[in-house]
Formats: structure tokens, C-alpha cells, sequence
């Protein structure tokens, strides 16, 4: 029963007992010796009405207790959905491709040892046989380092379907959330699958970035190598 209904019942119920107190004498006496007094009996019934209004307006008051209760558990719920362990995986997967690197690793003292030994061009005192050799590194450097390129493209295409089948389900979750801390869970993870999507275009601009920078470094021993070479045949 509505506020509103019950506020007009009582409203009828006055206007009754106003119009029988009107019509009845201050003092009825009936049958039985039973005394009947309207004008009490009108005042009761008011009284009794307002106490129904306030029983009536505190339910209503602990009704939006509940619902904001309600609504506050809805926001503190996870999300019943992660991508974490999927995600982490990938960028595992990623990882152990640059650290699988072939001859040269991701090193700042094997890149320092190899330039030092390898490319730093022949010298007066570097044999034919250790040009030879060292052309030879070179160039098997470099198809390994070409290799490890084509290593981390299949790796990141392959993150691809599985970053698609992440994405489908967070933004079905998100669609569906419930409260403000599932929608933020869901945003949270949306943003660390783009993190994982960078970190694989880093990798494999890294890959390729390594793969340049050593077939340059074997094009300049060549020169080098052939500089040495022309010096030594315009000597003898």
C-alpha cells in the first residue's frame, strides 16, 4: 500500500468520523449502558493515522537504506573475468623470443666484445685467413640475426588472436558491469592489454632494429676488409 493511499484513507476516515460528530450529540449513550464519545473516537483515529504516516515514512527510510546498501556492494564486486594470466603469458612469450637471440645476444657486453673482435675492421696486422674468418662470422651473424626477426614476427602475429579473444570478452565485461569498481577492473585490463600489444611492436622493432645494425656493421668490415686488402696488393 502506497504513501499516497494511505494518507487518503485517512484523510476519509476523518472527514467520516468530522461528519459523525456533526450529526451525533458530544455524549451517545446505547444499549448495554455503552457510552460513545465521536469526538474522542475522530481524535484517536487521527492519531492513529499519523502514527501509521511515520511507521510508513520510516520503512521508506530503511527501504533506501537497503538500496543504497545494495548498490554499494555492487560496486565494490570484482570482475568476475581477468585476462592477466593471458596477457602475461604473451609478453613471456615474447620475451623468451629476444632472449633466444643467436650469436649476439641483447648484451651490452657481448655487442662490445663482438665490435671489438669481429667488426672492427682489418688492420696491417690481421692474416688473410682472419679476414676470411671474420667475413665468414659476419655473414652468419647476420643470417641469424634475420632469422630472429622472422622469430619475433610469428611470435607477435601469433599474440594477435589471442589479444582478439582478450579483448571480445573485457569489453563483453565491461558492457555488463555492474558497478563502478568491475567498470575500472575492466578499463585497467583493457589498458594492460594495450600494454602487452606495445611491448610486442617494441620487440619487433627491436628485432629488426638489431638484424639492420649488424648487416650494416658486416657491409662496413667488407669495405674495410677490402681497403686492407687493396693497401696490401698496392704495397707488394
Amino acid at each position: 500500500m502506497s504513501m499516497s493511499t494511505l494518507r487518503r484513507m485517512a484523510f476519509a476516515g476523518a472527514a467520516a468520523i468530522a461528519v459523525l460528530t456533526a450529526s451525533v450529540p458530544a455524549q451517545a449513550q446505547f444499549g448495554s449502558g455503552i457510552v460513545f464519545d465521536p469526538t474522542n473516537y475522530a481524535q484517536n483515529v487521527l492519531t492513529a493515522a499519523r502514527e501509521l504516516q511515520q511507521i510508513n515514512n520510516q520503512i521508506q527510510q530503511i527501504e533506501n537504506q537497503a538500496t543504497s546498501l545494495i548498490n554499494q556492494a555492487k560496486n565494490l564486486a570484482s570482475l568476475p573475468f581477468s585476462t592477466l594470466a593471458t596477457l602475461q603469458a604473451q609478453i613471456q612469450r615474447t620475451q623468451q623470443l629476444l632472449n633466444n637471440a643467436q650469436r649476439i645476444a641483447y648484451s651490452v657486453q657481448s655487442i662490445d666484445q663482438a665490435f671489438t673482435t669481429r667488426y672492427n675492421g682489418a688492420t696491417a696486422s690481421t692474416s688473410d685467413a682472419q679476414m676470411v674468418a671474420n667475413a665468414q662470422e659476419s655473414w652468419k651473424t647476420s643470417v641469424a640475426a634475420f632469422q630472429d626477426t622472422m622469430r619475433v614476427q610469428a611470435g607477435v602475429v601469433g599474440n594477435i588472436d589471442g589479444a582478439r579473444t582478450s579483448m571480445n570478452g573485457l569489453v563483453s565485461a565491461s558492457q555488463s558491469a555492474t558497478g563502478a569498481l568491475q567498470t575500472a577492473q575492466a578499463g585497467n585490463q583493457l589498458l594492460a592489454l594495450q600494454s602487452q600489444q606495445i611491448a610486442d611492436l617494441t620487440a619487433l622493432v627491436a628485432a629488426q632494429s638489431r638484424a639492420q645494425a649488424l648487416e650494416m656493421a658486416r657491409q662496413t668490415q667488407i669495405e674495410a676488409d677490402a681497403q686492407e686488402r687493396f693497401r696490401r696488393f698496392m704495397g707488394n
